[in-house]
């Protein structure tokens, strides 16, 4: 896994105005270490049936490891909150759709602004373990550790992100993830979470904490059984294109 020969354009900034449903805009976030190549084909469902869509890189991202190692996490929502207010401007409905840190990052997007409603893909909210307690140490020590990603059951399939885990970057993403996790009752608007049964990366009590201490009016859950943590690119994605389209149309 690496973000050489990656297509083109997949790991910059996307963005496509859409035709029949232009007024309704999508924001996808992509995760930690990954890019925004994981979160295309699922755009690219939208904008073909007319939507208005955004697939922000997230700073640090996309570039080389060591970058994610310089940026502060009130950076990853920030980022997002560019594209929101941007969609307000031309869209009556904005929707911000996320994975894994992505996930997180679109929790704490949706604590602070009023969204037609979110999609969490294997979202992130907290790091489990006692690693993450010297975290900060470890981070001085040692900048990259083994990566996380890539994490697909479909053969030959990649979300073009960093093959090293940069652990200053890991300090940052905790500090963004205790934060929006004690305002997690501050997320009102409908939700749709997905999580894949065999996920490598994270724990299912990540979906369990969100399920729980959101305070959403409509909160629905969906177990995808063929797919791994980067369910955006696996077998599960037409299932994930589909749901989240009918929860699109059902709360613009």
């Amino acid at each position: 896994m690496a973000t050489e020969n990656a297509p083109a354009g997949w790991l910059e900034d996307y963005f496509a105005v859409g035709g029949e449903h232009a007024d309704i805009g999508i924001i996808f976030v992509h995760g930690f270490t990954g890019s925004p190549a994981s979160m295309r084909p699922w755009a690219a469902f939208f904008e073909e049936r007319g939507y208005t869509v955004s697939v922000p890189r997230l700073p640090g991202h996309a570039t080389q490891w060591q970058d994610l190692n310089k940026v502060k996490w009130q950076e990853w929502p920030a980022r997002v909150q560019v594209e929101v207010d941007k969609l307000k401007k031309s869209c009556k409905n904005v929707f911000v759709f996320g994975l894994s840190m992505g996930g997180g990052t679109t929790l704490n997007v949706a604590e602070n602004n009023e969204l037609a409603g979110i999609c969490l893909v294997n979202p992130m909210i907290h790091i489990p373990g006692n690693l993450i307690k010297i975290a900060p140490l470890l981070a001085l020590l040692q900048p990259g550790r083994s990566s996380v990603g890539d994490d697909i059951k479909k053969p030959g399939i990649t979300e073009w992100g960093y093959d090293v885990l940069p652990t200053k970057g890991v300090v940052q993403l905790h500090k963004m993830l205790k934060e929006t996790r004690a305002n997690l009752a501050k997320v009102k608007c409908p939700t749709l979470l997905f999580h894949s049964v065999d996920d490598h990366v994270l724990p299912i009590s990540n979906s369990n904490i969100i399920m729980s201490e959101i305070d959403s009016i409509s909160g629905q859950r969906i177990e995808l059984t063929n797919s791994y943590h980067v369910a955006t690119l696996d077998f599960d994605a037409p299932m994930i294109f589909a749901n989240s389209l009918a929860h699109v149309q059902q709360w613009s």
